[in-house]
């Protein structure tokens, strides 16, 4: 064995075929064809655009195929997937209304006006428990009369 100048060491036939020009010409169109296939594979998978609409033709094939085996569960899935888009943007807008200084006026002004409901509520409550404990009262003023009257 010898060593050429990148200190490997190198068989009777690699020395050989380094030698012919053919197959130095054969070796280079092999790598380029590799290479080929690389650049090409790695075009594919940076394609996004493709690769998208490779899987939205995909998905939509599994909806055509699972529709034609069960409607019902389709259209349920669809309802359902409208209603969580629907939440999501009305979250979403109310969330962005409340960021806003007119919507956290607004915000402010609805606190009030349940802080208000909720003041009114209780004082309903205590008029109402006045009036009961002023009518037993009463009621028990009305029995101690006529139990004197008895007398």
């Amino acid at each position: 064995m010898s060593t050429p100048s990148n200190d490997r060491p190198v068989d009777g036939a690699a020395q050989a075929a380094a030698a012919d020009p053919d197959a130095i010409k054969a070796e280079i169109e092999a790598t380029r064809e590799q290479l080929g296939r690389t650049v090409d594979e790695l075009s594919q998978r940076l394609d996004v655009p493709a690769r998208a609409k490779e899987s939205a033709a995909r998905a939509k094939d599994t909806a055509v195929e699972t529709y034609r085996e069960s409607p019902p569960a389709v259209i349920g899935a669809g309802a359902a997937l409208v209603g969580v888009v629907g939440l999501l943007r009305w979250r979403r807008r109310r969330k962005r209304r409340r960021a806003t200084p007119e919507g956290a006026l607004e915000e402010s002004r609805r606190a009030r006006r349940r802080q208000a409901k909720r003041a009114r509520k209780e004082l309903a409550a205590r008029r109402s428990a006045a009036q009961k404990a002023r009518k037993r009262a009463a009621k028990k003023a009305e029995a101690r009369r006529v139990a004197r009257r008895k007398r």
